[in-house]
């Protein structure tokens, strides 16, 4: 259907995909004063964070430095907002480093309509001043290309409507699966490169394109009187039964490899254990946390809330047993189909658990749990959007590598340095068992930093990757699609499109020209990009 046609508008730098990337860009070139149009295709802005429904996952130093200063601001607008609006104890209220799920895996587990209330409010001056424009729910479909510049992108609405055509002298890729790459033509990669290509000491002889990390389709559950028990999944027992070579037992139960050493481990499950979540220090660096998996990635501990405000704890369900691995997603002709069935095994995994997990007094199934689709935002209760660690990754002038960051290649060296910093990360090479059959890999890593070589397109001028879509690896991925990393990266997207309007220079350019990346460099350490780590010491 043909729609608007808002290719000669005055949008300056048009971004795709309202994830943490996309919301991070756009910040970025708002604040440079340019006009942005911001795109995305599900109910809330935030991805991971909140359509995704995924607490953060961040490295040892995040409450003191190794994120950007917008980042900081959003955590910090999180833990504003629980003590303005959330009726907390003192003790919670008091609490600086506040976790209101005092979950283990991050310091600041929380609901995720809370994060969507602090990026509306971070975004809603420059809505209300005419700079920004939101569109929802819209997915990028087509576009229009001349030669080495992409000169629009086609947008199609969700629920059926007037297609919009839309042009900007930038145009960033913030998708979860880097959308933008083939309706454009720009060059990438997916999957697991070959050791050949790259040099990897963890990559395989052969590439596999189609070797992904799996998706998850993750759900927010609490416990409380009553039977509140699904619906039996129409393929229960397909998944009831399955049972990967690699996981020491059936998929559904409470035994999985573990992620680091892939002995096999049981982890256990007890609803509202009545800890102390004021005691609770989230550090993966000491402790994985994820033993008992209620408390693994709770995202609202009821403890800290005045008694009767909840009453169960709500905790989020991103677990081992709900990654699928049956296909990819990507580039694939039947994604559909492993989209439906990734959302089937989230919910036979919780009707598992309501009817047949077994239980620490010698029973099975706990009836009293409850799916909480009004905590993440959705018809059938789980997430509204899939978890997806993977994404299209350009072929770029600079593609990190292992040998870049792995604590076994680099030793006491420490990370790679860039000249070229765009900013810094840190997270282990974590990737989730894989679409091609493999198990978890787990390589230890040294504090990063964000080479800019890895946001350019070795061909492409105007399109730029704003989140998991960079020039990594299948490998480095593994610690380059968190939530501060990805947010980084966009930041570093949007405030380069800004500085190439200003200076009227080419991203390329800005790398390549030593004034030029100075500063731009001193622009992005103006705004609070660290550019590169102190004296650290890996995990």
């Amino acid at each position: 259907m043909k729609g608007p046609d808002l290719r000669e508008s005055s949008t300056e730098v048009l971004i795709v995909g309202g994830g943490l990337g996309g919301v991070a860009a756009a910040l970025a070139a708002l604040r440079a004063g340019r006009r942005v149009v911001l795109t995305e295709e599900y109910d809330w802005l935030g991805g991971q964070l909140t359509s995704q429904a995924v607490p953060p996952d961040e490295h040892t130093w995040v409450e003191r430095f190794g994120v950007t200063a917008s980042y900081r601001e959003l955590r910090d607008g999180i833990r504003d907002y629980y003590r303005r609006h959330y009726p907390l104890t003192e003790g919670a209220r008091a609490w600086r480093e506040l976790n209101p799920g005092a979950g283990h895996v991050s310091p600041l587990c929380h609901e995720p309509r809370v994060a969507v209330a602090v990026i509306d409010a971070l975004l809603a001056p420059y809505r209300g001043g005419g700079l920004l424009t939101v569109l929802q729910p819209y997915r990028p479909v087509a576009a229009e290309v001349d030669g080495d510049r992409v000169s629009a992108v086609k947008l199609a609405h969700r629920d059926g409507g007037d297609d919009l055509w839309i042009s900007a002298p930038y145009i960033l890729d913030a998708t979860e699966t880097g959308e933008l790459l083939p309706l454009t033509g720009t060059e990438y990669v997916t999957g697991f490169e070959s050791q050949a290509d790259t040099g990897e000491p963890s990559a395989p002889a052969t590439a596999q394109p189609h070797n992904m990390q799996a998706v998850s389709v993750c759900f927010a559950i609490d416990h409380v009187d009553g039977d509140h028990t699904i619906e039996r999944p129409e393929r229960y027992d397909f998944w009831r039964a399955y049972q990967p070579e690699f996981w020491g037992g059936p998929m559904l139960g409470w035994r999985t490899p573990n992620p680091r050493t892939l002995e096999i481990s049981e982890r256990s499950f007890t609803p509202n254990p009545g800890d102390d979540p004021l005691q609770v220090r989230a550090d993966q660096r000491r402790n994985p946390g994820d033993g008992n998996l209620w408390t693994f990635r709770r995202i609202a501990a009821r403890d800290l809330f005045t008694p009767g405000a909840y009453a169960s704890d709500i905790t989020l369900v991103n677990w081992p047993m709900i990654d699928y691995l049956e296909g990819a997603i990507i580039d694939v002709p039947d994604a559909d189909e492993h989209l439906r069935r990734a959302r089937e095994l989230s919910k036979s995994v919780l009707y598992w658990m309501q009817t047949e997990a077994p239980r620490p007094d010698g029973g099975t199934g706990w009836p009293g749990l409850r799916l909480r689709g009004d905590v993440t935002g959705s018809a059938d209760g789980l997430a509204q959007a899939p978890y997806v660690r993977e994404s299209r990754r350009i072929l770029g002038e600079y593609t990190i590598v292992e040998q870049d960051l792995s604590m076994a290649v680099r030793g006491d060296k420490g990370a790679a340095r860039y000249t070229d910093s765009a900013g810094i990360g840190m997270y282990r090479i974590d990737l989730h068992p894989s679409t091609g059959g493999d198990n978890y890999l787990d390589v230890p890593s040294s504090p990063f930093e964000l080479p800019l070589g890895a946001l350019l397109p070795r061909r492409v001028t105007n399109l730029l990757p704003a989140g998991k879509n960079l020039a990594t690896t299948h490998i480095t991925n593994g610690c380059y699609r968190l939530h501060p990393v990805e947010w980084n990266i966009g930041e570093a997207a949007g405030a380069l499109a800004a500085f190439c309007l200003d200076r009227a220079a080419s991203p390329h350019a800005v790398r390549n020209d030593p004034g030029l990346l100075a500063d731009f460099q001193a622009r992005l350490e103006e705004q609070g990009v660290e550019l590169h780590w102190p004296d650290v010491s890996g995990y």
